[in-house]
């Protein structure tokens, strides 16, 4: 087959989502989501645009990147395709030559769903096992006990608060209100929700955004935060829970969540919320 490496630009973004939306399955423990590029989407279509690569044969889009900082490219295939040895060598070809446009020179990180055969492909080019992440997932098919938070839908009103719980959490100060906005009026937001979670004493201390890839597949939490003045009080594992009862009200046949191996109070947090640890996934690396 003759593979096409493209830049979808605003208007061909729409088909990429659409693509990770139907490519996601509880058969892999995660891979780049719908939800990653929506939530990327706040910091304005044009600059998403700018770092989101597909690559398509026969009018098929048959992978996705996602260029997740200047040098990590997050990137996921068509599942029927993960084995095929064209697709592979092209797609290891593209990430090689800096000349093509999809990773700079130097040193990278790339992340890859095990089992695709790209991996092997890159290994025999000299990549190298890179960073470790725990991929964590929750099964939806019984019903979520209650947070002990009171759960809120964030809305236009509620902007503000959610973004402050985001800001306190990270420690940054990117995430307006303004950016918020933007976020919410992106298309993937459609099948999104961010939630606020209050205390007994009415403090917001901690928020999530989840994303649905669709009634029957696995939904995303991205982001998770609890407020630094209310940490260490289980805050973080509640409001995990409140994301896995609103991902399974929107159809979702699990949740995932991911984060490094050597963040162990996170995968802790996420266990406590009822999120069983999948095999680890090591990133590939591309030496300097």
């Amino acid at each position: 087959m003759t593979i096409v490496l493209n830049e979808p630009g605003v208007d061909g973004l729409t088909g990429a989502v659409d693509a990770l939306r139907a490519w996601q399955d509880d058969r892999t423990p995660l891979q780049l989501h719908p939800g990653d590029l929506g939530w990327a989407w706040a910091l304005g279509a044009k600059r998403l645009a700018a770092a989101v690569r597909t690559w398509s044969a026969d009018g098929r889009i048959v992978a996705v990147g996602y260029l997740d900082g200047p040098d990590v490219l997050r990137l996921t295939t068509a599942p029927d395709l993960r084995q095929d040895e064209d697709l592979a060598r092209r797609l290891a070809a593209d990430l090689d030559d800096p000349g093509r446009g999809v990773l700079p020179p130097g040193k990278v990180g790339l992340e890859v769903p095990d089992g695709a055969r790209l991996r092997e492909v890159l290994a025999e080019a000299g990549w190298q096992p890179d960073e470790p992440w725990t991929p964590l997932r929750r099964d939806l098919s019984e019903p979520v006990e209650g947070s002990g938070l009171r759960i809120e839908v964030a809305g236009p009103e509620t902007a503000e608060v959610r973004t402050a719980v985001h800001r306190s959490a990270f420690g940054s100060p990117r995430f307006t209100e303004e950016v918020w906005h933007v976020l919410a009026a992106g298309p993937v937001y459609a099948d999104a929700r961010c939630l606020i979670g209050y205390d007994d004493r009415g403090d917001a201390v901690a928020a999530v955004t989840v994303w649905s890839a669709g009634p029957g597949r696995p939904g995303l939490l991205e982001p998770v935060g609890v407020h630094a003045d209310h940490r260490g009080r289980g805050h973080g594992a509640a409001i995990c829970v409140a994301a896995a009862a609103a991902l399974r009200g929107m159809g979702a046949s699990s949740a995932l969540v991911c984060t490094q191996s050597s963040n162990t109070a996170a995968v802790a947090t996420y266990r406590a919320a009822g999120f069983e640890p999948s095999p680890e996934r090591l990133d590939l690396g591309r030496p300097a």
